[in-house]
């Protein structure tokens, strides 16, 4: 974890999401946080070139990066969050799934291994990176039949392709795994006790 200090004039400041996320929107609402979303239009296929041969967390953490300034530049004063997961399995990276048939793909491979989640939190201001955090979580998927995967596939096909693992923990996708080792907001993607704790310590919340 980098931490910059306290934000000066810290206190009602607006704050922004910068991502279109499901799930990271929801943990903060869930967390009684006011913000705003901004859509980041930072073109990751184009960062993970130019970092190409970087790890799973060096790279989930220069996207929260990016993600957080792209914002901040066209948001002057707000405390704006950005947030990454990548996830790897023996040596391998895994984007989005592009269609159905590569989340099915990318499940067969993954079912009967364990396979690591990273996801990065950055918090921007003024054009600055003034926090981040990244947390790893580790999860074991059972060795489940081509029959449920089938039913898993055709129960889901309106989210399969939003998610890097294909699979939400809070739903269905919880009866891939056999165990998990990690925070459960690691896992939706926005390691969340940690960025309360920093907003406020900063005074973005009261304490």
């Amino acid at each position: 974890m980098v931490e910059l200090g306290p934000l000066q004039g810290a206190g009602a400041l607006p704050v922004v999401l910068a991502s279109t996320s499901i799930a990271r929107r929801a943990l903060l609402q869930g967390a009684g946080i006011a913000f705003e979303i901004v859509a980041p239009g930072v073109d990751e296929d184009a960062v993970k070139r130019e970092l190409a041969g970087a790890d799973a967390a060096s790279l989930a953490t220069a996207l929260a990066d990016r993600k957080a300034l792209a914002v901040s530049a066209r948001r002057p004063g707000a405390v704006v969050i950005g947030g990454d997961s990548t996830l790897a399995c023996d040596g391998r990276l895994f984007d989005k799934p592009a269609d159905i048939d590569a989340a099915c793909e990318q499940l067969r491979f993954l079912r009967g291994r364990v396979h690591e989640l990273q996801s990065a939190v950055s918090v921007a201001r003024d054009g600055e990176v003034v926090w981040r955090h990244i947390d790893t979580a580790r999860l074991a998927m059972r060795p489940f039949s081509d029959d449920f995967l089938t039913r898993y596939v055709d129960a889901s096909r309106d989210w399969l392709t939003s998610s890097v693992g294909a699979y939400r923990l809070e739903g269905t996708g919880a009866q891939l795994f056999e165990r998990i080792d990690g925070d459960y907001f690691t896992i939706l993607g926005l390691p969340l006790l940690p960025l309360l704790a920093w907003l406020r310590s900063a005074g973005v919340l009261r304490s």
